[in-house]
């Protein structure tokens, strides 16, 4: 180690702590790691990601990340600040290749040296695959004038761009997939308003997740909300917009697709009236319910995208009158329950009123029911025989769809068709204002699977309602008290969609 600064020595026993963390780093000796570390809620760890408080989360952090990138140390530098406490600086060099650097705050404890802060640097890829799987500079240019002149679009990974595959999350269909010949009806008219298309972004497995892990390319980052989840199926669309890669994120909604990303990430997300935007071109989940959908960071860009793709619509008489179901409410955590509350009570402008929801569950069934039949009905083909091509959360699923039977199917669906006539009937000409994810992202690490799940659960009672409904939804931000991000979600009736844009607008 090179001394720099004042002429201070390099306190006793720090080179050999540097150097016992090194060997554990690259070792992934977790537990050597988590002893080098000072065992405090004030331990700091950060990178690109985010920053990481307290030696609780940095144990969790490493524990679930498989290892850090192999590299060597190029260099060393110490400033000694006083006997116990020693700043050192190494630049390192990674085995893929290029330079790095990591700045440690050290101090002598009474069973030795530990790091009470740390940051680490290293080059960012050329491509961000967890993001796109295909990016341009850009990779279809927007026509010279237009509305959305100067916007950039991220396309989800289900909607056809001429001269490329439709992934669909999954590398067995991706190479088996056909090239488009012409683009997606909606990806034609954001490129003819003047968007350019930035690139191909990433989808959860044939868009049948709410949670944006995907087992192949990894889960794209949630800047809003470091270390957690970044919601799916339209994670990588989302993930550009919030990243500020892309002005617009073209995504779908079949079950929650826009407005959980767009929740967990703090964006405007909508989904659209079922039907009401063409969705030739767009690969199927579950035909039913499967709507055209886009994320952008202001509610005024949100509305623009609309008076592009959305037809002509007839204005609701009068102003649209405001609802809250306080059971709805209360399905969601404390802390997004509260930030919904916090945000009606702003405006003052809201009515609570109870529904007969005895039947919520009953719905939620029907609704996972005919979306799993009508899933493995498109997918089959494609699936029978070889589930195992598919990530462990995603081929669940498909295999229970596989096991729904014609009966239970139809059956299913004439809940259903009930739902959706009593969901409108309930709403009239009014918008319901409810959470748009019960929950905040959850933390990645240890049991994500399970509590994914879980969560899972808890989203298709809320996220269903628009969906039977087949109705336009909008998400709009919120904070909890604790800064993370969340969602108020305005449903509205069918075919009111310009009228939900202009209220969130207003309400923004």
């Amino acid at each position: 180690m090179t001394a720099t600064g004042a002429a201070l020595p390099v306190p006793d026993g720090l080179v050999e702590a540097f150097w016992e963390y090194e060997r554990a780093l690259m070792a992934d000796d977790v537990a050597t790691l988590d002893r080098l570390f000072a065992d405090a809620s004030t331990t700091l760890r950060g990178d690109a990601n985010g920053l990481l408080v307290g030696h609780e989360r940095i144990s969790a952090f490493r524990s679930g990340r498989g290892g850090a990138p192999q590299r060597r140390i190029v260099q060393t530098h110490v400033q000694t600040i006083d006997a116990d406490h020693a700043l050192v600086v190494a630049v390192t060099e990674l085995a893929r290749g290029g330079r790095g650097q990591q700045t440690q705050l050290w101090a002598r404890f009474a069973d030795g040296w530990k790091v009470t802060a740390a940051h680490v640097s290293v080059p960012a890829p050329a491509l961000d695959t967890r993001i796109w799987r295909v990016v341009g500079d850009p990779l279809v240019p927007g026509a010279a004038t237009g509305p959305l002149t100067g916007e950039s679009v991220a396309v989800k990974d289900l909607y056809a761009v001429a001269g490329h595959v439709i992934g669909a999350g999954n590398p067995s269909w991706e190479a088996e997939a056909t090239v488009e010949r012409g683009d997606a009806a909606v990806v034609s008219a954001l490129v003819e308003a003047g968007a350019a298309v930035r690139g191909i972004a990433r989808t959860d497995e044939f868009a049948y997740s709410l949670a944006g892990t995907n087992a192949h390319t990894g889960t794209p980052p949630n800047p809003k909300a470091p270390y957690r989840i970044s919601g799916g199926s339209s994670s990588g669309s989302a993930s550009a917009v919030s990243l500020g890669q892309a002005t617009i994120g073209l995504g779908t909604d079949t079950g929650g697709s826009i407005r959980v990303p767009a929740a967990y990430q703090g964006l405007y997300g909508i989904r659209t009236t079922h039907d009401v935007v063409d969705r030739h071109g767009l690969l199927a989940l579950a035909p039913t319910f499967d709507t055209v959908g886009w994320f952008t960071r202001s509610a005024d860009l949100l509305a623009l995208v609309g008076e592009v793709l959305l037809p002509d619509q007839s204005e609701p008489d009068g102003g649209l009158d405001l609802v809250v179901v306080p059971e709805l409410l209360r399905l969601a955590e404390n802390d997004v329950a509260a930030a919904c509350d916090r945000w009606i009570a702003d405006r003052g402008l809201v009515v609570r009123e109870t529904w007969p929801l005895a039947d919520l569950d009953l719905w939620v069934r029907a609704f996972s029911t005919w979306q799993a039949w009508e899933a493995w009905q498109v997918r089959a083909p494609f699936l029978q025989g070889r589930l195992d091509v598919l990530g462990p959360d995603v081929r669940a699923r498909f295999e229970n769809a596989s096991q729904v039977t014609n009966a239970e199917a139809h059956a299913a669906y004439d809940v259903v068709v009930a739902a959706r006539a009593r969901i409108r009937e309930l709403l009239g000409d009014r918008v319901l204002v409810l959470p748009s994810a019960p929950t905040t992202a959850p933390e990645l690490g240890t049991g994500l699977a399970d509590r994914l799940q879980a969560t899972r659960e808890a989203t298709l009672r809320l996220t269903c309602l628009a969906g039977l409904g087949g109705l336009p939804a909008v998400s709009v931000p919120v904070s909890t008290t604790t800064g993370l991000p969340a969602g108020v979600c305005l449903v509205g009736a069918p075919d009111r969609d310009r009228a939900l844009l202009q209220l969130a607008v207003t309400l923004a």
